[in-house]
């Protein structure tokens, strides 16, 4: 498995979650990487990503409420979810940014409720 995404669940509107994604292989160590997530009907969307020296970018939707980071000593990626929202419910999953087909795996499941 090169890319295993955890830490989803339920959550209340307001509360908070943190992903996280361990990578094994070459891939966190040579590009950028970055969280996705899509929701019922609608496409895989690009949330959050981070260079391999921490440059940050997000998505307008979720701009100040959540926070990507990288551990390159772990190869490890996170994100940090604050003041979650019901829209914010999706399958997240992370990937290279931009996303390597290859690499897609199964995602994690958030859900928040009203």
């Amino acid at each position: 498995v090169q890319l295993q995404a955890s830490g989803g669940g339920l959550v209340q509107a307001g509360g908070s979650l943190r992903l996280s994604c361990a990578a094994s292989g070459t891939i966190f160590d040579i590009n950028s990487m970055g969280w996705y997530r899509q929701a019922p009907g609608k496409r895989r969307e690009l949330v959050a990503s981070i260079t391999r020296f921490g440059r940050t970018n997000y998505a307008g939707s979720v701009e100040g409420r959540f926070t990507i980071s990288r551990d390159n000593a772990k190869k490890t990626v996170y994100l940090q979810m604050n003041s979650l929202k019901p829209e914010d419910t999706a399958v997240y999953y992370c990937n290279a940014e931009p996303a390597l087909d290859d690499y897609w795996g199964q995602g994690t499941l958030v859900t928040v409720s009203s």
